[in-house]
């Protein structure tokens, strides 16, 4: 899977998220992980923030915004409507930023500022570019726009270019600018990779300290009396990772994706681990306690009817239970963890903890994508000890974990766009003056669509010019979760998910688990049950 996802970092009014393969919208939620194909909807005064990476990427209201793309080198979004701002802190070699419209795709060739505005219903595109450059194309077109430039891009067959002057500022540019203060100012950069979703979020929320063992750690200093990490959020499912944590915290993104977690003194540290290295995201870093044979002194039928997990300690691996590589197996370790121990040994780990910090819920609750608050399960040390680690809960989620928040229609805008942003004057430029600054005695402006209508938001992809390929269809859920019967709680494998796509069945799987777990010792030690067959082979 992908080492990068877009972490939705800021929402203000209606906002609303489609995920990849799913029909339904949803509310957005902060800490939500987005994706290649996921979709997100701001409405009549909303906007909405997405980090990715080192980069930022703010929607106005009435945005239509697609994730066309998302991998470790190159992000891919497709603008259907509205105005958006891509702040781009850091550009690594190799990695490219594409913004798709309806009248040409931009490639944005190194870090900068940038935004575009699309107005569909009049086929114009505004392409401002503050600091940086970008390259325009389709249609035969091929051109680059500097700093300090902007253009009006009308048409599709052919494209017509014409150089206007960088707009004055409005409300969208200035909190966009406050935004990115925050982030270039955050001292908790410091400590942690502006590479790291989330890294500024932790600044008002707690507070650093040295510890000779573990280096960096950072104490959160709002929680209630008995908060454990992974104990205030929910499980939802978001491919390809599966099982997904989002956290209930406004700063609960980067200590529940990145590092680990350890009880020190009488409170609970986030240690980052190494600062220097590219992070690698992880949808949780826990290990799951459960199986058929998980119980905790209440009787349902079958033993089965829990669901529990804890953080993950300092030195301690991290085994995904979804669909990897050896490569990535190694690097989503060592990007997280100071001096990991051998991850092959999986059968003498003493996991600090899990004594400590074991939530168990009802299954009910965590396949639904409800907050485990709302179903937990009460435990003392010792059941907490001897409860068995296992591959991954044995669950598959219900529809609803596949949705941001609460169901909501699909969003239709049927205001027309506010007229404070719809009268923002642009000169034109001439082939003389190319920056765009208005020539002496000309007095040509451009002026924005007044009370231009937005476009109700189509549920099929529109058709934007690209300079490359899109990603491929998503599955819908339906489909996988038919296939996902024979092996509860794994996601399906990349050659299953390519079957589903071609109209074939899914057929078994095939990739193995990458680890036996093996009854705690303490498990053993106290005539606990043995794992049963199907769980301690690897599948």
């Amino acid at each position: 899977p992908p080492a990068r996802v877009a972490r939705v970092s800021y929402i203000s009014g209606k906002v609303s998220l489609q995920q990849a393969g799913v029909d339904q919208w949803s509310e957005a939620s902060l800490n939500y992980p987005m994706t290649t194909n996921d979709r997100l909807y701001t409405d009549q005064g909303a906007r909405a923030e997405l980090e990715v990476g080192s980069a930022a990427v703010r929607l106005s209201e009435a945005t239509d915004l697609t994730i066309a793309n998302l991998n470790d080198q190159f992000m891919q979004l497709g603008l259907a409507q509205g105005a958006m701002r891509v702040s781009i802190y850091d550009l690594p070699q190799g990695n490219s930023v594409e913004v798709d419209t309806p009248n040409g795709a931009l490639t944005l060739l190194r870090s900068g500022y940038y935004r575009v505005d699309t107005f569909p219903n009049d086929n114009t595109t505004l392409v401002s570019v503050y600091s940086g450059d970008a390259q325009l194309s389709g249609g035969g077109l091929s051109q680059t726009v500097h700093g300090g430039q902007a253009v009006k891009l009308t048409g599709s067959d052919p494209i017509q270019v014409d150089y206007i002057s960088l707009p004055s500022e409005d409300s969208f540019d200035q909190w966009s600018a406050a935004r990115d203060r925050t982030f270039v100012s955050a001292a908790s950069a410091r400590y942690v990779s502006r590479d790291t979703p989330g890294y500024a979020s932790l600044d008002g929320y707690g507070v650093w300290s040295e510890a000779p063992q573990y280096g960096p750690i950072w104490y959160p200093t709002a929680v209630p009396v008995g908060w454990v990490p992974y104990g205030m959020g929910r499980w939802v499912w978001v491919g390809p990772w599966g099982w997904t944590w989002v956290d209930a915290e406004p700063w609960g993104f980067a200590p529940f994706h990145y590092g680990r977690w350890a009880f020190i003194g009488a409170r609970w540290g986030w240690i980052p681990g190494p600062y220097a290295v590219r992070p690698y995201y992880a949808p949780a870093l826990v290990a799951f306690v459960g199986g058929p044979h998980f119980s905790i002194g209440v009787s349902v039928g079958g033993g089965v009817g829990f669901a529990g997990w804890f953080p993950l300690g300092p030195r301690e691996p991290y085994y995904p239970w979804y669909h990897c590589g050896g490569s990535y197996l190694r690097q989503v370790n060592v990007t997280n963890v100071t001096n990991i121990v051998n991850v092959r040994n999986v059968n003498n780990i003493h996991y600090v903890n899990q004594r400590v910090a074991t939530t168990v819920v009802r299954s009910n609750v965590f396949a639904s994508g409800a907050p485990v608050r709302t179903g937990l399960v009460r435990m003392n040390s010792q059941q907490m000890a001897e409860a068995r680690v296992i591959p991954h809960p044995m669950i598959n989620p219900s529809g609803s974990a596949t949705y941001g928040g609460r169901v909501v229609p699909a969003p239709i805008h049927t205001e027309r766009f506010a007229a404070t942003q719809a009268n923002r004057r642009f000169a034109t430029a001439s082939p003389a003056n190319p920056r765009g600054a208005p020539p002496a005695g000309a007095n040509r402006t451009f002026e924005r669509p007044q009370n231009a209508a937005r476009n109700y938001p189509s549920t099929a992809r529109p058709r934007l010019f690209t300079n490359r390929q899109p990603a491929p269809r998503s599955v819908p859920f339906a489909e996988k979760e038919r296939a996902m019967q024979s092996h509860p709680g794994r996601p399906l494998e990349p050659a299953q998910v390519n079957n589903l796509r071609q109209g074939k069945p899914a057929g078994p799987m095939r990739d193995r688990e990458y680890i036996q777990h093996a009854s705690h010792p303490q498990n053993r030690q106290s005539g606990g049950r043995a794992e049963s067959k199907s769980e301690g082979k690897r599948h």
